[in-house]
């Protein structure tokens, strides 16, 4: 590729033509085909040029407007033989895409925005284009149900960006965050999604070429459900249980015998799907961790915890494509067990997710191609358990998923952003993944070497300086300089969450780490100072990496504090420091999220305060 311009993601082919074309002050936008679904991409490429260039280019779907007066063509021909694929031509005479279907089209003036942004002037240079996915679906998962769940307004700019970077799927990860009207006690105190907000949400999303996929964890994860005395009985254990991170207190699962179990979810799927469009269900049921240790006990020493587990699973699976739907679930408890992944229904999907960047794609890929089971790679932004991200681990796991997904014929690659314990990351803490994730999930060869700073910075921030690239980058790797990495979260994150006698134990703690991470964060924060970002939220964004930072700082001081052997809950400073924290996290999560949720994510910043 010779061009020395930025993309997101970067087109498979691309080549500079001589010359430029200059955008008339009038002109069409010619849709040569069905003009309800090529209307989409003409009206977002309509509303840029206004935006970028204060042009108003009319759209027309009529034969008969003369070539002079055509600014933009877009056609949809069979001589582009890959789905969603695309030809942008730029030349002296005008503007045209030939696609190969509507989402092509879409795709291919989303990238023409791109380049018209980077032009100085009227004067666009000429290129040409040729550019298709790997990935027929490219998606993003986002976690609304640990605590933050975004506002409308913060879900349809989300939505807009993913378009222009051609994600074509959405999930929302619910546990008790659908205002489920046979359920008011669970979302009571949650700031649910409404049925009205889904059908809404669902069609924003429709006309961007983004399907809304409906995600309801169906099995484990249920605790937010089943603490209610009405639930208690579906439980698989209420008390103490082993999982691969220590102990943990139930309840957990549902029961997978109790007929009760299927019966809810059952329920769920009757009220939830039909506010979807998409014939896709993600059911969930991963982590079952409590399985055979409670009240399947008996059974799962008879039968095997796997057998168990797969036929409670077999059953949703069922359950879904009889409502004439095509299931999804996530795969980490079946892949377990090899010998019964051939015993999933045809058709279903399984979710193979993993969040380290060693994390074994390429095994657990070999197994479901193996057995014939369609399967997506299912990585990480790695923002969450973070405070600021941790960018090096994010971009290996996105690029593993990439190379073994195709390398396995993975359908789709899903990017995942969770809000685990808190959700304490602020939303711009996880666009650095999003967008690198958008990059490699459809195309990872013209993408390996994304130039990640500069291309965040243009299309996430908005910042030709590269600044704010260049500070989210390094402000997520702050993680590394600690000088001890945990798995799936940064020592700086478990420095808040730990207990005084938790630290002193762990020599992997120490005041030359803890130094080293305090001196990263200042020398990454000046990067503030230079950004010159042109979205509207700019001034939010500052506020929300200032105190991202402030967290940080206080986290590395509270460790040293313990390091040392000293009381830091007590300290009069690092209260006044947690403090003024605090009182602009609240602040600033209500800019982006709902109220629903603030109470339990700031729990353990009130536990600390209470101890000076």
């Amino acid at each position: 590729m010779t061009i020395d311009r930025l993309f997101l993601p970067i087109p498979r082919r691309v080549e500079n033509r001589a010359g430029f074309f200059t955008l008339p002050s009038a002109a069409f936008i010619v849709l040569q085909g069905d003009p309800r679904t090529l209307l989409p991409a003409g009206r977002r490429f309509q509303i840029a040029l206004e935006h970028q260039f204060g042009l108003r280019w009319q759209i027309s779907a009529s034969p008969c407007v003369p070539a002079p007066a055509q600014g933009l063509l877009l056609r949809i021909a069979n001589d582009v033989v890959h789905p969603q694929g695309y030809r942008l031509e730029i030349s002296g005479q005008g503007l045209s895409i030939t696609a190969a279907d509507a989402a092509g089209a879409f795709y291919g003036v989303c990238t023409l925005i791109q380049w018209l942004a980077q032009q100085p002037a009227l004067q666009v240079e000429c290129l040409s284009v040729e550019d298709w996915p790997d990935f027929p679906a490219r998606g993003v998962m986002l976690d609304i149900s640990r605590d933050r769940v975004p506002t409308m307004q913060t879900l349809y700019e989300l939505v807009d960006r993913l378009a222009g970077w051609k994600v074509n799927q959405l999930q929302l990860y619910m546990e008790h965050t659908f205002a489920y009207q046979a359920h008011p006690e669970v979302w009571s105190e949650a700031s649910p999604m409404t049925a009205e907000e889904i059908l809404d949400l669902d069609a924003y999303c429709r006309e961007r070429f983004i399907e809304l996929v409906p995600n309801q964890n169906s099995f484990g994860h249920m605790e937010r459900w089943l603490k209610h005395p009405r639930y208690a009985a579906l439980a698989e254990i209420q008390g103490e249980f082993s999982t691969p991170w220590g102990k943990h207190h139930g309840p957990f699962s549902l029961a997978p015998a109790d007929p009760g179990s299927f019966e809810l979810v059952s329920g769920l799927y009757d009220e939830l799907l039909p506010h979807f469009t998409s014939r896709m269900v993600n059911v969930g049921c991963d982590e079952t961790f409590d399985l055979g240790q409670g009240r399947s006990r008996e059974l799962c020493a008879q039968s095997g915890v796997g057998r168990v587990y797969l036929k409670y699973l077999n059953r949703i699976l069922a359950e879904i494509q009889r409502r004439g739907r095509l299931p999804q679930f996530w795969g980490d408890i079946i892949i377990k067990h090899p010998d019964l992944v051939p015993e999933l229904p045809k058709g279903a999907i399984a979710l193979e997710w993993g969040y380290e960047a060693s994390h074994p794609f390429d095994e657990h890929g070999a197994q479901f191609e193996a057995a014939g089971v369609p399967f997506y790679v299912c990585p990480g932004t790695s923002s969450w358990n973070s405070l600021a991200g941790r960018t090096d681990n994010a971009l290996g796991n996105l690029v593993n998923a990439a190379e073994n997904g195709l390398k396995h014929g993975a359908s789709g690659y899903l990017n995942t952003d969770w809000g685990d314990n808190g959700h304490w990351q602020v939303p711009p803490v996880s666009w650095l993944g999003l967008a690198a994730g958008a990059a490699f999930g459809w195309c990872l060869k013209s993408n390996a070497d994304l130039a990640v700073p500069q291309t965040v910075s243009r299309f996430a921030f908005d910042d030709p300086s590269e600044s704010m690239g260049r500070l989210a980058f390094e402000l997520g790797n702050v993680y590394r300089a600690a000088g001890f990495e945990p798995p799936n979260s940064s020592l700086l994150y478990h420095l808040i969450q730990a207990e005084p006698e938790q630290v002193s134990q762990a020599p992997f703690v120490t005041e030359p780490g803890l130094r080293s991470a305090l001196q990263a964060i200042d020398a990454t924060m000046p990067a503030l100072a230079g950004e010159h970002m042109t979205r509207p939220d700019a001034a939010l964004i500052r506020r929300e990496y200032e105190n991202t930072a402030r967290l940080m700082r206080y986290a590395c001081r509270r460790g040293l504090g313990l390091v040392a052997g000293k009381d830091p809950d007590r300290d009069p400073a690092l209260h006044a420091e947690l403090a003024a924290f605090l009182e602009e996290y609240r602040a600033l999560w209500l800019e982006r999220s709902r109220p629903g949720g603030l109470k339990d994510s700031v729990r353990r910043f009130e536990q600390l305060l209470s101890r000076a």
